[in-house]
């Protein structure tokens, strides 16, 4: 049997006529657009004291992957080390999605520690030689998180391995407290609560008393308490926030002593809000206040506290999440840059 070739107009004219019954005509000409230009990809992260998460976008903003690595707060762990953990984030969303490197044309990012010029400078410069076509962006995890809200005004507290809450009434007017790190604050984080129950076990230490809460924390590490005093003497960093999921554990299987921690830890954070919240003038204000970190959610015992310190100073209040998480936004705001590079362009 022969077989002949359709002429090529012939062609085109089915799958023209294909085109038009599958899609409306107010969609034909922006997928004829899609269709002439490569697909762009872009990339977001959040970074911290404990992980770093990464999202992989197209430009439609269509996620594409996530994935999730190590640390990445330069001032905690050094330059080096956060730029690995921030690669290997991207790598394992690369991997997932098949997207390569070089296809990559721009990357966003709130990454704890971008305060200190240097850093930023440093931090951008080695994701742009890992990624040579990508726009580089980064700043604080703080100034992303605000943005994310998307209202003014609006508040953000984060709760994680460190802590800090930052405000902003009108678009030129702003207020910030915390954020000075685990030897000069951080109440609430993560690292101030392992601490708060590592020092209620070492109390009773020398006098041979015990506790279920105590029991709990020597059960996690392995070892006693001159061992685990050991442990946080040369590395407090890597000790102390991992203490902090066993207390939440106790608390909402009722052990008294971790909700004390909670609550008092809950108090000292919110310490941190009221003071924006003065400073800003919101007493009596309508805003949004997005809790943000890993310490929320893990316990009534502490979200509920919180929730009503601001309450009563701030009866107005809306309280919950970002609308999106801070590496989502990132990534959003990534496609959002493309579009404008095309719109200036033009």
């Amino acid at each position: 049997m022969r077989y002949e070739a359709e002429p090529a107009s012939s062609m085109r004219s089915a799958a023209h006529a294909l085109f038009a019954t599958q899609y409306p005509p107010y969609e034909q000409l922006s997928r004829r657009i899609a269709y002439s230009f490569p697909m762009r990809f872009v990339l977001g992260f959040d970074g911290g004291g404990t992980k770093t998460e990464c999202v992989l976008m197209d430009e439609s903003r269509r996620i594409l992957a996530r994935s999730r690595s190590g640390p990445s707060n330069p001032t905690r762990i050094g330059l080096e080390a956060a730029f690995r953990a921030l690669q290997e984030a991207a790598e394992q969303a690369l991997t997932a999605s098949g997207v390569p490197a070089a296809e990559i044309a721009a990357i966003q990012g709130g990454i704890a520690g971008m305060g200190v010029p240097e850093l930023n400078s440093g931090l951008a410069g080695k994701l742009k030689h890992a990624f040579p076509n990508a726009a580089v962006v980064l700043d604080t995890d703080l100034s992303v998180a605000l943005a994310a809200t998307q209202e003014l005004p609006s508040l953000v507290v984060i709760a994680g391995t460190g802590s800090a809450a930052i405000g902003r009434r009108s678009p030129g007017r702003f207020a910030r407290e915390g954020g000075l790190g685990p030897l000069l604050g951080d109440p609430g984080s993560a690292y101030d609560i392992g601490r708060k129950a590592a020092v209620l076990g070492l109390r009773h230490f020398p006098s041979r008393e015990d506790s279920p809460l105590g029991r709990e924390i020597l059960r996690a590490f392995h070892c006693n308490w001159q061992e685990l005093q050991n442990q946080i003497r040369a590395n407090a960093e890597s000790v102390l926030p991992k203490i902090f999921p066993i207390v939440t554990k106790a608390a909402n299987q009722g052990d008294r002593s971790a909700q004390a921690i909670l609550g008092s830890a809950a108090e000292e954070l919110f310490q941190l809000a009221a003071g924006v919240i003065q400073s800003l003038e919101l007493q009596q204000q309508p805003f949004f206040l997005a809790k943000v970190g890993g310490v929320f959610g893990r316990s009534r015992f502490f979200d509920d506290p919180f929730d009503a310190f601001v309450a009563k100073i701030a009866p107005n209040v809306r309280i919950g999440p970002l609308p999106h998480p801070i590496a989502e936004f990132a990534a959003l705001t990534a496609v959002e840059s493309l579009n404008a590079r095309v719109k200036n362009a033009g």
